[in-house]
């Protein structure tokens, strides 16, 4: 994800807009692309402010946050199950198709880990500390 440009320098490529400069000449002055003075400008008269918009995807959930408590309780239920099963359940109960590796990443998310087996299983616990490697074989203090 790209950085914006700071305050400070926002604040003056508007006022040298304001004080009579076009848009590529301030651009120009400050080392900026002609595209972003533009954007500013346009920002400026749009919403008054100059600060950047929030970058990202919103804060939320998903498709999967409504049915949060019955997969965690499908999980908690039978913890080997697969995440092609999980996806299969969920699509049957409540007709949402998911990708496994979507319930996976939603799982791990909320404190699952999981834990491979033979043959090809996997198994979803619930973490029960924290991740340190201290007390393995060969480490040092």
């Amino acid at each position: 994800m790209g950085q914006g440009y700071s305050s400070d320098l926002r604040v003056r490529i508007i006022g040298a807009i304001e004080g009579g400069s076009s848009c590529r000449s301030a651009a120009r002055r400050f080392g900026v692309s002609p595209s972003t003075s533009i954007r500013l400008a346009q920002r400026k008269a749009k919403t008054g402010s100059l600060e950047p918009a929030r970058q990202g995807r919103p804060p939320g959930g998903g498709k999967l946050a409504p049915h949060a408590d019955l997969l965690i309780g499908w999980v908690k239920a039978k913890g080997d199950i697969t995440m092609s099963e999980l996806a299969a359940k969920l699509e049957a109960a409540r007709g949402v198709t998911v990708h496994p590796a979507s319930l996976s990443r939603f799982l791990i998310a909320r404190g699952f880990s999981v834990k491979k087996t033979r043959p090809a299983k996997l198994t979803l616990r619930r973490h029960t500390g924290p991740r340190d490697c201290a007390g393995r074989p060969g480490d040092r203090a």
